[in-house]
């Protein structure tokens, strides 16, 4: 009897097997499954794959406490077709618990598994600039900032916590890294990306898809899809301004803006690109049929999905209220546009796609054109395993999210950034037994301070707190807001006030009172979230025509200057200001960027030695908005000179210093001729003649000497950070290959074109030693 049970599950399993769908057997090629379901969905079930709902989630699948609503999902999705995504689902009604979160998600997703024809679960999106924007997520540097490691190992791992925490909750799709290359600093958006140079922007963007997509392997629970923003040229704007035209070459597009894609896709697969904004030539992004299918599908051989920025498609007609292209007639005009350009999905609403069906049905659109955008979008569904798994466990969301482990590595990230930009006999690090009282100044001392694109994270950390803390035993703090930067206000607010003048004079004058009653000053300064960040809307500025601290900043380190007090300068800012007049009021000066939400503990060990500051400036510091452009790797032709004032920057790229001294031996060649084919191997000797241990990155820049067509006067091909006790040495050896050499020549072909370089080596990009290295053609 047992043997027939036995006989009869047998053949009724094999019989399941048999007849089920091709597409719901997880061991056959996702290709194969893909096939399969395509030639089962109807032209609705296609498109409705490349729609997403964000905001009007809330009035088509939440209730009015945020959680899911059956009858509203009914009423607007009952019809079977499903959808392709679901945008940032946790940010409703203020946002959910990381439990709650993981609980609308797989509400939602179980709604879509059940009640659509095919069963095609959704793929949620989020927000991912610098950690999950969620709550209770851990809230980690922002980009500018980790770029100052020059780390890519610590920025891996800290995008693998930020792919476990959203993963946790329900995502699949991380909107990031940005991978634009930042040479404007009056652009708002130059806090989210990893600097002004391809080459340490492509290794920092390169090592954050390798945390987010790990091997690729996705459906490993703790990855997700990392997006590649914004493709492409998006960080040159026109006069500085968000998602204006960007001219420049073909040359010049590969070479530094293209170049962090294409290693991110080429060496760490990422999955997703978005789309960008700009125009490049005169031709939109999402309608650049060149850039999204000639370069970026051909040539390089991209497979994953292209999407577009939120509302771009609709910008290729118009865009109420902000402005149009007009490269297209109407909605469906834009939505023919994007789809003949390869745009896989359109975020963040149903619009301009809600006509593809119409579009088909009388011809406009092939439906094979639709099949092969559509495809790709499955794919990714099938590789995450959401056939199989579509839902997560909330309490294990409740687990991972903002835990222990994660603060642990934003608040050592946050140490590896700051940046030493002056120290002026030895004022730093502060001896806290040589001092009675500090006086903690500044209108961003005691201020949340997390950039752009943030959740709420469980705590956050001011510098007040943490330098009263640092001393609470042994030497009394004062503190005095000094003036504002802004009144009151956030990163999403539209509307920006400046603070009232009166006002200000009043609070100077008591920060005055206050300083003299200390032996030392730490003035805590720079911009905040509202005086540079996107620029979203007509109403929502945040890009500037100068680069001075905002309000009377200026005026307040004056009047603490003229105390007498030392003065010990920490910024907090999301792009380079011009602070001139603050360094030589200074007897320190720190660059924090924003650290996240460790900022004021990191800050306090810096200042009292508990750690020596390592960072290195990713984008150059310029001395007024006057000297913008101010990027390192400019042609032998720029920069030379200004009637009445200084060409050089204010602060280097790659410039920071230690409490520390390193010593760099002359460096040397394991190859000083190769080949063009060939490479060699850089070698220099570097010693912490210092009293401290300390990390010094050894940086590895190249001139070509001759060539077809003009070339940067150096640029960086490698670097190394190393950390050495006092008193010790460490040799250092960094590659060069020929990529690091090629360059796109005179016929726009990329090769390496024999002759010399200079190899020049150095702890930043003016501090540097040179050796010779010839390059002789390919032997035949």
């Amino acid at each position: 009897m047992k043997l027939l049970i036995v006989l009869i599950l047998l053949t009724t399993n094999m019989s399941t097997v048999a007849t089920q769908p091709a597409y719901r057997n997880p061991s056959l090629p996702v290709d194969r499954r893909v096939d399969d379901l395509l030639a089962r969905m109807t032209l609705e079930e296609k498109v409705a794959q490349m729609v997403c709902v964000w905001n009007e989630k809330v009035t088509k699948l939440l209730d009015d406490q945020g959680g899911f609503d059956p009858a509203r999902a009914t009423e607007h999705f009952g019809h079977g077709h499903g959808i392709g995504q679901v945008g940032r689902p946790g940010d409703a009604h203020g946002g959910a618990t990381p439990r709650d979160f993981a609980e609308l998600t797989n509400a939602i997703q179980r709604f879509f598994v059940e009640n659509s024809r095919l069963g095609i679960p959704v793929l949620f999106h989020d927000e991912c600039l610098h950690g999950l924007v969620g709550r209770d997520a851990t809230s980690f540097a922002q980009p500018i900032g980790l770029a100052s490691t020059f780390n890519p190992e610590l920025v891996r791992r800290l995008y693998e916590m930020t792919a476990r925490e959203a993963r946790a909750c329900g995502v699949h799709q991380a909107l990031g890294p940005v991978l634009d290359v930042a040479r404007d600093a009056r652009w708002g958006r130059v806090e989210e990306t990893f600097g002004e140079d391809p080459h340490l922007v492509g290794e920092m963007g390169l090592a954050a898809v390798r945390g987010m997509q790990g091997d690729n392997q996705l459906r490993d629970p703790d990855r997700v899809i990392a997006t590649l923003k914004h493709f492409a040229a998006h960080g040159q704007p026109e006069s500085g301004t968000n998602c204006a035209p960007v001219s420049i070459s073909e040359r010049h597009l590969r070479e530094i803006f293209l170049t962090p894609f294409h290693k991110a896709i080429a060496e760490g697969g990422a999955q997703s690109v978005m789309a960008s904004y700009n125009e490049i030539d005169g031709v939109p992004s999402h309608a650049n049929s060149w850039l999204l299918r000639d370069v970026l599908r051909q040539e390089w051989g991209f497979t994953g999905t292209v999407v577009s920025d939120y509302y771009a498609i609709s910008e290729l007609h118009h865009r109420e209220g902000l402005f149009g292209h007009h490269v297209a007639a109407d909605a469906a005009a834009a939505a023919t546009a994007a789809v003949r350009a390869g745009v896989n999905i359109e975020l963040p609403e149903p619009d301009c796609y809600l006509h593809l069906v119409d579009l088909v049905r009388r011809g406009v659109v092939d439906e094979e054109e639709i099949d092969e955008l559509v495809a790709p979008l499955l794919a990714q569904k099938f590789a995450l395993g959401l056939f199989e798994s579509p839902y997560v466990d909330p309490p294990a969301a409740e687990a991972v999210v903002g835990c222990e482990e994660h603060r642990a590595l934003s608040l050592e990230a946050a140490r590896q950034i700051i940046t030493l930009l002056k120290n002026q006999s030895d004022t730093l690090p502060l001896q806290a037994d040589r001092l009675k009282t500090i006086a903690v100044i500044g209108p961003n001392a005691d201020r949340v301070m997390l950039g752009g694109y943030s959740g709420k994270p469980k705590q956050f950390v001011t510098v007040l707190k943490a330098v009263e803390q640092a001393v609470a035993q042994s030497v009394n703090v004062l503190y005095a807001e000094g003036c504002a930067i802004t009144v009151g206000g956030g990163w999403f607010e539209d509307s920006v006030v400046r603070a009232d003048e009166e006002e200000d004079l009043r609070k100077i004058a008591e920060a005055v009172s206050i300083a003299n009653q200390a032996d030392l000053v730490i003035f805590v300064g720079g911009g905040n979230e509202q005086t540079s960040r996107e620029a979203w809307s007509a109403e929502h500025m945040g890009d500037r025509t100068d680069l001075q601290l905002v309000g009377k900043q200026d005026e307040l380190v004056e009047a603490l200057h003229t105390t007498g007090k030392p003065i010990v300068s920490v910024l907090f800012n999301g792009r380079p200001l011009a602070v001139k007049d603050l360094a030589d009021r200074s007897a320190a000066l720190l660059e924090c960027w924003y650290l996240g939400q460790e900022s004021g503990t990191a800050v306090a060990d810096v200042l009292f030695g508990r750690c020596n500051p390592s960072g290195k400036l990713p984008i150059t510091i310029p001395r007024s908005v006057g000297h913008v452009p101010a990027f390192y790797n400019h042609r032998p032709s720029a920069r030379r000179g200004y009637l009445f004032d200084d060409i050089s920057p204010l602060f280097p790229f790659g410039f920071g210093l230690s409490y520390t001294r390193f010593a760099f031996d002359e460096p040397s060649l394991s190859d000083p001729v190769i080949d063009t084919d060939g490479s060699t191997t850089v070698r220099v000797r570097v010693t912490n003649t210092g009293s401290y241990t300390g990390a010094e990155t050894v940086q590895v820049y190249v001139r070509d000497l001759v060539s077809s067509v003009t070339r940067p006067v150096i640029e960086l091909k490698n670097f190394k950070r190393v950390t050495i006790p006092a008193g010790e040495s460490r040799d250092v050896e960094l590659t060069l290959t020929p990529a690091e050499l090629a360059f796109w020549n005179i016929d726009k072909k990329l090769v390496v074109e024999p002759g010399e370089f200079d190899v020049l080596v150095g702890p930043s990009s003016v501090d540097l030693q040179t050796v010779r290295l010839r390059v002789n053609p390919r032997k035949r």
